[in-house]
């Protein structure tokens, strides 16, 4: 029956307030504590992905807080696998440069190179390249008269006439364009040996037919160190010859450097074949160490100088074969 006029409505009961909405703000003590524990859970998530923390017994390893990356003392965004994102560029790899999915790694450039291939240090590269005269009987003997040594850029390091050990009695001029005033005041073989092997020491030595060159100097390089590019069959093929056959420095020149050198009837420059034996190297040069870092064990570093003893003793006859001391005087 409708209530009629003058008759009590009941009212109706009290709705219940509506939740407050997730992050709606507390009181201010609440809202302290809320931050110093977000900021508490962060610290602990970096802690345990960083293996600083174990998370506690039973529980899950604390996740990262979501939309907040921790970063460096320097300002740049660090992601959990360890790279940092910078504001002006692409993610860069802490542990190394990045690597495409072929297996190459990309340096600053962006552009590709091979993997295994130990970093490039131009000093530590060096070409040589050694002029002989006759000596002995009839001048069979080949010995030591000039030598010029060569760094990554083609810059000379070393350019010295040497005097032969024995008389001369072939200069060669046709070949080493070494002639009789040449040496006149040309340094002795055992200072110009002494001043050359300790620029080689623990160099990556080029040259063509380098071992006519070791021969001369009276000496063995470590063949690990040693690049020969008479012995590359990378460069008779880019020259379109033979791989096996051993092609002249001249014949390499002309193809693949585009130059004449050896030419006329002064005799050979050693500074301008070492410079071409480098040139060459270049051309080939990441190839060829990668192919020499697949073949060839990894070599220790050199141990340290030790200044109390002095290496110029070994350089004495008693420390050298007897077949190439025979000539001596």
């Amino acid at each position: 029956m409708p209530p009629g006029k003058g008759q009590m409505v009941p009212l109706p009961p009290p709705r219940a307030p509506p939740p407050a909405p997730k992050g709606a703000q507390g009181p201010p003590g609440s809202k302290k504590r809320s931050r110093r524990h977000q900021r508490y859970l962060e610290r602990r998530a970096l802690l345990e992905h960083r293996g600083l923390l174990r998370p506690p017994r039973g529980l899950p390893e604390t996740p990262l807080s979501c939309g907040k990356v921790p970063r460096s003392p320097n300002g740049t965004a660090k992601s959990p696998n360890g790279t940092a994102k910078s504001p002006n560029g692409p993610a860069k790899s802490l542990n190394g440069p990045a690597r495409s999915p072929n297996g190459t790694a990309e340096d600053a450039t962006g552009t590709d190179t091979p993997t295994g291939v130990p970093p490039l240090h131009p000093t530590k590269y060096v070409a040589i390249d050694c002029e002989m005269v006759g000596t002995g009987p009839r001048g069979r003997q080949s010995e030591l008269a000039r030598c010029s040594v060569v760094g990554y850029h083609g810059d000379v390091i070393y350019d010295k006439y040497v005097r032969p050990q024995l008389p001369v009695v072939d200069y060669r001029t046709r070949w080493s364009g070494v002639t009789k005033g040449h040496l006149r005041n040309a340094i002795p073989f055992r200072a110009a040996q002494a001043e050359i092997l300790k620029i080689l020491k623990d160099k990556i030595v080029v040259g063509h037919a380098i071992h006519n060159d070791f021969q001369a100097l009276k000496y063995f390089h470590p063949k690990d160190r040693t690049r020969d590019t008479s012995r590359i069959p990378l460069l008779n093929q880019k020259a379109g010859l033979p791989l096996r056959a051993s092609a002249s420095l001249k014949s390499l020149a002309k193809h693949l450097l585009h130059k004449k050198i050896q030419v006329g009837c002064r005799g050979h420059s050693s500074v301008e074949d070492a410079q071409t034996a480098m040139e060459l190297y270049r051309l080939v040069e990441v190839q060829w160490e990668t192919e020499l870092a697949r073949s060839q064990p990894a070599r220790p570093p050199s141990p340290p100088a030790d200044p109390s003893t002095d290496s110029d003793q070994y350089l004495d006859d008693q420390y050298w074969p007897t077949d190439l001391t025979a000539g001596s005087p």
